[in-house]
């Protein structure tokens, strides 16, 4: 599914986001990147979404080579991809419903359906009451929440996740963690960028530890993570 080849990002006038990396994700896989903020965390999952070219190296996912893909490639590429922002990216002029549906629109689905399966996400994500509100009059954490909704209602092949449950409680979080859980069941490789040791100590999945754009260490249960440097 992903193969970074020596990736290195550089942001001027010399600021190194990351540094020759090197990673493979399977398809099916679920996988932490883990570090403090600055790590690069958040820059991996921008090349990955086609949002940054790298610096140097070779960015594949998914057998298309985001390093020289066109504007259509990266389009067509979205197609197949879930995200969910660290500052969510939601739609202002439309409701909490069409925004979790917007993903369907694009894809053709009729009104009805994509309607109908915006608000089964948006039960499990106890929006429900919010479905007719507008992005501007909700908290941080339901913001959150629709994002999570948004990102989960295509069915992609991967998602990506930047601090998926940054402004969300214990309770929420976990919900969250178990949507994603049950997707990556279905077959959908999932890639969450966080620094909450909690839940990658509770989750024990591989997590790749990035240190000021390095990879530090690998480890295919996160109980060996906790002792490197997050």
């Amino acid at each position: 599914m992903i193969h970074l080849h020596g990736v290195s990002k550089l942001y001027p006038p010399d600021q190194a986001a990351l540094r020759a990396l090197d990673m493979k994700v399977a398809d099916g896989e679920f996988i932490f990147v883990a570090g403090a903020s600055g790590a690069g965390k958040s820059t991996l999952l921008k090349l990955l979404f086609g949002a940054e070219k790298s610096s140097s190296g070779e960015v594949l996912v998914g057998q298309r080579n985001l390093s020289s893909i066109s504007r259509d490639g990266v389009a067509e590429l979205r197609r197949d991809i879930g995200v969910i922002f660290q500052d969510y990216k939601l739609l202002p002029r439309r409701s909490v419903l069409d925004n979790v549906a917007y993903g369907l629109e694009v894809l053709g689905v009729g009104i009805r359906e994509r309607r109908r399966l915006a608000m089964l996400l948006l039960h499990a994500m106890g929006l429900q009451d919010r479905a007719d509100a507008y992005p501007v009059t909700l908290s941080g954490g339901e913001q959150q929440r629709v994002a999570v909704a948004r990102a989960l209602i295509r069915k992609p092949k991967l998602i990506l996740a930047d601090e998926p449950t940054g402004n969300l409680d214990q309770e929420m979080s976990r919900r969250v963690f178990d949507l994603l859980l049950e997707a990556n069941a279905a077959g959908v490789t999932v890639v969450v960028a966080t620094h909450n040791l909690s839940i990658i100590e509770e989750l024990n999945k591989r997590t790749v530890v990035l240190d000021r754009g390095k990879m530090i260490g690998d480890f295919s249960h996160a109980r060996g993570a906790v002792g490197a440097s997050i």
